[in-house]
């Protein structure tokens, strides 16, 4: 259940990202609300799974999750740019995640 909670927690730091993107430095009352709402569950989620999850897999997941999502969500729906070189760097990042999880 742990790793349930790792990845929902993953997820959620994409979506509280994203909403920070939109709150134009909190200057926006929603985009605001949704970065603090999301980040509160999302560092939520994480405590609870580490409770079980060495520090240095659950932290590197959480990030991992985070930093490939936030990249995904910045090229499909901030129109960023997707280069080989971003790419193979989220790739990067997904093979250290997988490795982490295996390691386990």
């Amino acid at each position: 259940m742990a790793w349930v909670h790792l990845i929902v927690a993953g997820l959620l730091e994409v979506v509280w990202a994203y909403s920070m993107k939109q709150s134009e430095g909190f200057t926006r009352v929603v985009p605001t609300a949704v970065t603090f709402v999301f980040m509160a569950a999302s560092f939520g989620l994480l405590s609870i799974a580490m409770r079980s999850l060495p520090l240095g897999t659950a932290y590197m997941v959480w990030t991992g999750i985070g930093a490939v999502g936030a990249f995904a969500v910045g090229v499909l729906m901030l129109g960023e740019a997707f280069t080989p070189m971003r790419a193979l760097a989220a790739a990067l990042i997904l093979g250290g995640i997988l490795l982490m999880k295996f390691s386990h």
